[in-house]
């Protein structure tokens, strides 16, 4: 791992920005001038632009609280997945911090999943560029912590 380190550095960190944009930045759907996304929506109408929540879509509470959980564990894998590049870099094995970027990877995944899944169908909506960041945060963001996993084992 001490040839490619850099790479092993690089990798978590376009993971960590790939969650970032797909919450914080780049919509999951777009209808019209509105993008929802797991933090809520955003309006533009006539050059006014305001957020707003995601009441409007006719969701459960459930399917909302998924939306920010999605968000939040997006977010703690952000962190975690920061953190694993840190360890890297610092010439370190981060065992601990992989387990943990994997566990919260794997709970972004399964909320996103009941997001997804229990979208409201009565609108017409466009798959947007923040799910397809959430994607390769994902895979890019499950590639390191299992290298340094595996290497660990072997060691």
């Amino acid at each position: 791992m001490q040839r490619a380190r850099w790479l092993y550095v690089t990798v978590p960190i376009l993971a960590a920005m790939a969650f970032a944009t797909s919450v914080w930045v780049a919509p999951w759907w777009t209808i019209g001038e509105v993008t929802v996304g797991p933090f809520g929506s955003h309006h533009c109408f006539g050059g006014n632009c305001r957020a707003g929540g995601l009441a409007w879509t006719g969701g459960t509470d459930l399917w909302m609280r998924s939306a920010i959980a999605t968000g939040a564990a997006a977010l703690l894998s952000m962190i975690l997945l920061l953190a694993v590049a840190g360890g890297i870099a610092a010439r370190r094995t981060p065992v601990l911090v992989s387990k943990m970027s994997l566990v919260s990877i794997a709970c972004a995944i399964a909320c996103a999943a009941y997001f997804v899944v229990e979208l409201p169908r009565e609108m017409p909506l466009v798959l947007g560029s923040g799910a397809i960041a959430f994607g390769l945060g994902v895979v890019m963001g499950l590639a390191v912590p299992i290298a340094v996993l595996r290497r660990h084992r072997r060691a």
